[in-house]
């Protein structure tokens, strides 16, 4: 019975749209915001960035998708473009910036944004790209060092990455990231359940096994799960919009009301 429901769940997975990345696709920017919300009700933040993804559409993203902290307060914002000059993309930048300040920024901070490249990653299905759909669970495991430690970093990322991935259980797959303008490296990892994904962090001694690759290197580490709450492939144009102001009112209106129960 327990292995019918869960290859109904793969089943279903397969006919939902997804996100799919190549390892090592030298053809394709990957962009990600980091937003923390400023409102008291987040599915704002999060419908507001759904109509962003669609506008972005006509800029030539090629896919994008929203990731929601289970735990934390943060909404990540991915995006994937055919690759670019650097001019090129200093102009899209200041398009996505005013896009955001138009229909996203009264709602959330922008901690960060950067531009990233594939360059590595593994899957249980041997396929060699890392697929993910709404409701999937994502960890994301970053690492910043300096400019000059880059490269190298790069290569004990995903050193640490190939020795753990067969070992753990409950991964289907798994990319690596570097950043193109900010010294920054970034794993993803797909998992099958939240209950994986938690077994994992509670079982692993994380410090034992990953110091001996990181220690040489001067660094800030940081650690989070999510939940793909949107892939643009999913359907929102039937979804009612309203505006940046109209939301505002809402985010009022909820305050006003949490005040007076209080």
């Amino acid at each position: 019975m327990h292995n019918s429901k869960f290859q109904k769940r793969r089943t279903l997975k397969k006919r939902m749209m997804t996100c799919s990345v190549d390892f090592n696709n030298k053809d394709l920017d990957i962009s990600l915001y980091v937003f923390k919300p400023t409102v008291v009700i987040v599915d704002h933040l999060v419908h507001g960035l759904q109509h962003f993804s669609l506008l972005t559409q006509n800029l030539g993203c090629v896919q994008s998708s929203i990731f929601r902290s289970i735990h934390g307060n943060m909404i990540i914002w991915y995006g994937a473009w055919q690759k670019r000059s650097s001019d090129e993309k200093d102009k899209l930048t200041a398009n996505l910036q005013s896009m955001l300040t138009n229909n996203v920024t009264r709602m959330a901070v922008l901690v960060e944004h950067n531009f990233l490249d594939a360059y590595a990653g593994e899957s249980r299905d041997g396929s060699l790209t890392v697929k993910f759909c709404t409701g999937d669970i994502i960890s994301m495991n970053s690492v910043v060092t300096t400019p000059k430690d880059l490269n190298d970093l790069c290569y004990a990322v995903l050193a640490i990455f190939r020795s753990r991935f067969s070992k753990t259980e409950g991964i289907n797959a798994g990319l690596c990231m570097k950043g193109q303008s900010l010294p920054r490296v970034l794993c993803i990892h797909v998992w099958q359940s939240l209950q994986f994904c938690y077994s994992w962090i509670l079982t692993s001694d994380h410090r034992k096994w990953m110091m001996p690759y990181l220690e040489r290197f001067s660094t800030e580490m940081k650690y989070d799960i999510f939940r793909v709450v949107y892939v643009s492939s999913d359907n929102v144009m039937n979804l009612p919009y309203d505006s940046p102001q109209r939301m505002l009112k809402n985010e009022e209106e909820s305050r006003h009301e949490q005040l007076m129960q209080n």
